[in-house]
């Protein structure tokens, strides 16, 4: 069966998902609503959806399901409030930047009989999905260390910063949900250390620019993090993952995968700019299994559960550096 969609918030996020829900087979764009009016103009033009406002696709039996792209203080109310009208929900990280508001939700969804997916697009990667399959397989042992590297090409404007929740919940939370992913186990202790090396004007937004994150499991299994608003060679995406037997990684995407030798040396095309392009791909394979769960009527890859875990380590992280010291995960989900 065609899931109908509305996209709420048609700025670069939802932009991104228009594309991807339009590319998506059994998947069709009936509406966006967004308060800009250029904005919801702009997809509407791209994808020929309607123009609608929040309650009127609230009412609207035309949208089976929504993807809530709207500012993150927002999201917690629009997912009960979707899932209340018999709407399945695909709604972007975090489900909301206070912990207990955001299990308060997925309690909701779930006493409700609904159907929520987080958007934590690296799961559907390509590379990622091959790097899972390849420990699946055995091909590397049991699973040791995992060493995660992200790094934008620039800090977001100041405007965005101040209503993100910061820089563990809103970028390192990829980060979180992938250790996760990989580790195969629960992270039990957290330590992070982070300080303001890129622009004075973040930390008087009270956040942080670069981040450094030990996450250690119960068995003793280990994911170190990196995280920075500023690389000036592109967007740095890179994972390795050690193993009992060998290793396995994926490295960063480039403009196109060729390499020059010459006189002056070898060189290769610039990385990719930015999410947009980099993970293009995982954005529209995201859609596809959310299609497919609701179609199916079975849980979605990636749920609240999910999203509630991974702010529960941006939780931890903030504490840790608050206080200088180890932060065990249960002391911020109790």
């Amino acid at each position: 069966m065609t899931i109908r969609f509305a996209i709420l918030g048609a700025g670069r996020i939802g932009q991104v998902h228009a594309a991807a829900v339009a590319s998506v087979d059994g998947a069709e764009l009936i509406a966006v609503a967004d308060p800009v009016a250029a904005a919801a103009e702009a997809v509407a033009k791209r994808t020929g959806c309607d123009i609608r406002n929040i309650d009127e696709i609230l009412g609207s039996d035309d949208v089976d399901a929504v993807v809530i792209c709207t500012p993150t203080d927002t999201h917690a109310d629009l997912i009960e409030r979707f899932v209340a009208a018999g709407k399945a929900v695909f709604c972007e990280k975090p489900v909301d930047l206070d912990l207990a508001r955001a299990k308060q939700v997925v309690a909701t969804v779930e006493r409700e009989n609904g159907t929520l997916m987080v958007g934590f697009q690296r799961r559907f990667d390509p590379d990622f999905n091959a790097l899972r399959a390849a420990i699946d397989a055995g091909r590397i042992g049991e699973v040791e260390m995992v060493t995660l590297t992200s790094r934008d090409p620039g800090a977001p404007p100041i405007a965005y910063i101040e209503r993100s929740g910061g820089i563990f919940k809103d970028m390192t939370i990829h980060d979180f949900d992938v250790a996760r992913w990989m580790l195969g186990e629960e992270v039990e202790t957290v330590y992070a250390a982070a300080s303001n090396l890129v622009d004075p004007a973040i930390g008087k937004a009270g956040d942080y620019d670069s981040a450094n994150v030990v996450l250690t499991t119960a068995s003793g299994k280990q994911c170190t993090i990196t995280n920075s608003r500023r690389a000036s060679y592109g967007y740095d995406q890179r994972i390795e993952v050690h193993g009992s037997k060998g290793s396995v990684s994926a490295e960063n995407h480039r403009e196109a995968r060729i390499e020059i030798a010459n006189g002056e040396g070898f060189t290769r095309p610039p990385l990719l700019n930015f999410f947009m392009t980099r993970y293009t791909a995982a954005y529209a394979a995201e859609i596809a299994a959310f299609v497919d769960a609701v179609n199916a009527g079975r849980e979605p890859p990636t749920t609240g559960r999910d999203g509630v875990m991974a702010l529960a380590l941006a939780e931890a992280a903030l504490k840790s550096v608050a206080e200088g010291r180890a932060v065990k995960l249960a002391e911020v989900l109790a």
